[in-house]
């Protein structure tokens, strides 16, 4: 379905060997901030049973987007998911382009608190908030 539907200007694919792999493709971004934000194109296999974008697919790209934040904050440092909040406004339906900007709205020395919005265009899909933990190497 991706080869249907035109990914917007300025957004490349994201290579993630991992799960990613299994559930994308998935696109960032680079803001004019610094941040990366990331979508996806929502495709069949994204559906739940009544045919809209399952929460999983979302949980998914919210936790990698607030994760891969979290390491950049953290100038590289791995970082692990240790609280993980999620809340449905909308649905996001087949085709749609799904994209979510984090935010990190504090940092310490060895935690960084996230929040991020996933959109389709200006319609609110789900909140994200979270809590990751900055591992020493």
């Amino acid at each position: 379905m991706t080869d249907q539907i035109s990914i917007p200007d300025g957004w490349e694919p994201f290579e993630d060997a991992g799960f990613l792999n299994l559930v994308g493709p998935i696109h960032q971004r680079r803001e004019a901030d610094g941040v990366r934000s990331f979508a996806f194109v929502a495709q069949p296999k994204h559906a739940n049973l009544i045919g809209v974008v399952h929460g999983g697919m979302l949980m998914t790209l919210a936790d990698r987007a607030l994760g891969l934040t979290a390491w950049d904050a953290a100038e590289g440092r791995p970082s692990v998911t240790i609280q993980f909040d999620m809340h449905f406004v909308s649905a996001a339906r087949m085709g749609e382009f799904v994209e979510l900007k984090p935010e990190v709205f504090r940092l310490t020395s060895s935690l960084v608190f996230m929040r991020g919005a996933l959109r389709v265009a200006d319609r609110p899909i789900a909140a994200a908030t979270g809590i990751w933990k900055i591992l020493d190497r």
